[in-house]
């Protein structure tokens, strides 16, 4: 029984509807071209065995961890092989399944999981690919019991019962490798925005701390030296204090204005949007104003990310427990945020922060602003910012190539899957 009300986006809840039957294509049910396979471990204590999990949106079976027999604490385990396909029973609604891939062969899962083979003329590559349609998904749903999202169980004999039209084997098998071929340019796209986002980052540690210089300014091997910093002599180190000032100016607008929150990869964004739903009380008036180009973090759990620096809006109002600061006119917003944004201050960071009683990071501005960053000229500020712009907006336009592939996948997916396009075998 299946709750009602909100479902995050991993879940499709609707009623699963059979289309149109395509010419030469067979009517089956789940149950007719699947079978269970269990293959039950005899866990012993001083072996090493892989553990595995289905990553929910159908993110496919990836290595967990590997433990000894003896701290395997759920004692039912099973070996899977590649090509199995693989169900989390307790996950498959937010889409937890795939193919056992070949450098997972022979690890383990619980009784958590349902283990899959092919029978009478199913390729689990095809599946691979089907998992993805919503009639699947809404199968797996109306198959689940329970009264919430998160603790709905799968029911395999029942969503053995659902039917699916099925191509003949060499459609199956033509399906499968279109779709692979797509899904080898979408994973070299991955890499190659990985790469870049490594290679950004490599470069903006070595700018924002004086190890590279860009042309036009001073190369001297003279340096100096502070606690977490080694820079060139024509560079400051001030404290935040000497550079920054806590803003502390409350909410009068009422509610007017929009309720932001820092999101660790996004920066800052509407609460109501990101969360999906009202996160923050009717009451507002105790809310603190931020500004462009103002940086703001929750105080209370500080962490790589999560300071952000206010561009996309040119107000908008932060919970209490957010510090909020904004820099003098020495010091360029978007340089400070690169700064913030080094392995370096994640370790300054952690190293700053109090345990509190919950055990989550607590930095008020008291000592956040006894913080040292580096500090060249206001010019060599600019030039660094422009540097880093630029491979943002190159990353950016990678990005955008990488969901043209994504979204031109999905569309062709659906329509090879429903047979409204048919291959030639």
């Amino acid at each position: 029984m299946a709750r009602k009300g909100f479902y995050p986006d991993s879940v499709k809840p609707g009623i699963p509807k059979l289309g149109h039957k395509p010419s030469g294509w067979r009517k089956v049910c789940f149950g007719d071209v699947l079978q269970v396979v269990n293959r039950e471990a005899e866990l012993e204590d001083d072996i090493e065995y892989q553990l595995v999990n289905a990553k929910r949106n159908r993110g496919g079976v990836v290595a967990r961890k590997k433990l000894s027999g003896k701290n395997i604490l759920t004692k039912t385990q099973f070996y899977i092989k590649e090509g199995d396909f693989l169900i989390a029973n307790r996950q498959i609604i937010h889409g937890a399944c795939g193919v056992v891939p070949k450098e997972l062969d022979s690890s383990l899962v619980s009784n958590e999981y349902t283990v899959m083979h092919s029978k009478n003329g199913m390729l689990l590559d095809f599946l691979k690919y089907f998992s993805h349609t919503i009639y699947f998904q809404q199968t797996c749903f109306q198959s689940s019991v329970g009264v919430d999202v998160e603790k709905m169980i799968f029911k395999l004999r029942e969503w053995f019962k659902y039917k699916i039209y099925l191509p003949p084997l060499p459609e199956q098998k033509k399906i499968a490798q279109i779709l692979a071929t797509w899904d080898e340019a979408i994973n070299r796209m991955r890499k190659l925005i990985d790469a870049k986002k490594r290679r950004k980052k490599a470069l903006m540690q070595q700018l924002v701390t004086g190890k590279k210089r860009l042309p036009g300014f001073e190369k001297s091997k003279s340096r100096k030296s502070y606690r977490f910093f080694d820079l060139p002599k024509d560079w400051e180190c001030p404290m935040m204090k000497e550079i920054a000032r806590e803003c502390s100016k409350r909410n009068t607008n009422g509610s007017e204005i929009t309720v932001l929150s820092c999101s660790k990869h996004m920066g800052f964004v509407e609460s109501s949007k990101y969360f999906g739903k009202k996160v923050f009380s009717e009451d507002t008036s105790n809310y603190k104003v931020i500004h462009k180009h103002w940086f703001g973090y929750p105080s209370n759990h500080i962490e790589e990310g999560s300071i952000g620096l206010l561009l996309d809006y040119d107000i908008g109002i932060v919970s209490p427990i957010y510090t909020v600061f904004k820099c003098n006119d020495t010091v360029i917003p978007e340089y400070l945020y690169a700064v913030f944004k080094t392995d370096t201050f994640k370790h300054i960071f952690a190293i700053s922060t109090n345990a509190s009683v919950d055990r989550r990071g607590s930095l008020r501005w008291k000592v956040f602003s006894l913080i040292r960053v580096p500090l060249p000229s206001k010019e060599e500020q600019i030039a660094i910012t422009s540097v880093l712009k630029t491979a943002d907006e190159e990353i950016k336009v990678f990005e955008n190539k990488l969901s043209v592939l994504e979204t031109q996948k999905r569309g062709l997916m659906q329509k090879l899957l429903t047979g409204e396009i048919r291959v030639k075998t």
